[in-house]
């Protein structure tokens, strides 16, 4: 901001439009560490009874570090592949004079405007087909497919940057086009690369639409069909503040993740933009 225009006014209307959503989270995190009489709004006292569940497999939640462990393997497996795929697939149609190109990106673009719910009876026939209905390979290989239309063409976007003479010179001087690209154009387009997996990452943990319906019956749970287990206000022993500290450490990697690594995420805009 120059002096013609300054900050304040700015982080005002910013403040007032946040104000909301900072006291309802931190209410939120309040209430698994206190106890509120039925009636009050302000807390009475103070427990760490709500967070038992992380050394107590007996409550509704379960085995939660079991469905932690499910988690992270989801999210990271949906990461490798989205990340492994396009890299090689966004350099492809950047670099190379494939046939189609133009109807190929156009078509990346169609496949990433569908939401996944409108292709669940296709993905389900499928799934059924192969044998992979009702387990984790099968979700996982349907959630990466699904990202890998957004992953190609970010990816693109930023090999687009890269200046031919660069490739070129490796080319030159005897390199393969393998060595090339792994040596000369990866190291130029990392920042996408890190900003692609952060994405791709947050995608798969927060998923809960695929697990649910592609693995009904399977012991794989995840942390998202957990919290709705918990939250199911149908439910017998029904515990609003167990579901409220669930939802809590649910969230609590993903502001790990912002924290450390937002600059990351902002990287993603340096590409993707050029056809």
């Amino acid at each position: 901001m120059t002096r013609n225009f300054p900050v304040w006014p700015v982080l005002l209307i910013l403040l007032v439009i946040s104000l909301p959503l900072v006291i309802m989270y931190g209410y939120l995190a309040l209430g698994t560490v206190t106890t509120t009489e039925p009636g009050e709004l302000l807390p009475s006292g103070v427990t760490l009874e709500n967070w038992r569940f992380l050394f107590d497999s007996s409550t509704a939640a379960g085995n939660i570090w079991a469905a932690t462990f499910n988690t992270f393997v989801f999210a990271g497996s949906i990461t490798l592949i989205v990340l492994t795929v396009s890299a090689t697939g966004g350099y492809a149609v950047s670099r190379l004079n494939l046939p189609f190109r133009r109807f190929f990106l156009a078509s990346i673009l169609v496949m990433h405007a569908f939401p996944s719910v409108t292709l669940i009876i296709g993905v389900f026939l499928v799934l059924q087909f192969t044998g992979l209905y009702d387990t984790m390979i099968g979700v996982i290989a349907v959630k990466a497919s699904l990202m890998l239309p957004f992953g190609i063409w970010i990816m693109k976007g930023f090999y687009d940057t890269v200046p031919w003479e660069i490739e070129m010179a490796g080319v030159q001087d005897g390199a393969s086009r393998l060595t090339v690209w792994w040596r000369l154009l990866l190291p130029q387009v990392r920042p996408g690369l890190v900003a692609l997996g952060l994405f791709a990452f947050l995608d798969g943990w927060g998923e809960y639409v695929l697990p649910r319906i592609l693995a009904p019956t399977n012991d794989f749970r995840v942390l998202s069909i957990v919290l709705d287990l918990v939250g199911n206000p149908d439910r017998a022993n029904y515990d609003f503040n167990l579901f409220k500290t669930v939802g809590v450490f649910y969230t609590l990697p993903v502001l790990v993740i912002f924290a450390f690594f937002q600059h990351r995420l902002m990287d993603i805009f340096g590409g993707g933009t050029k056809g």
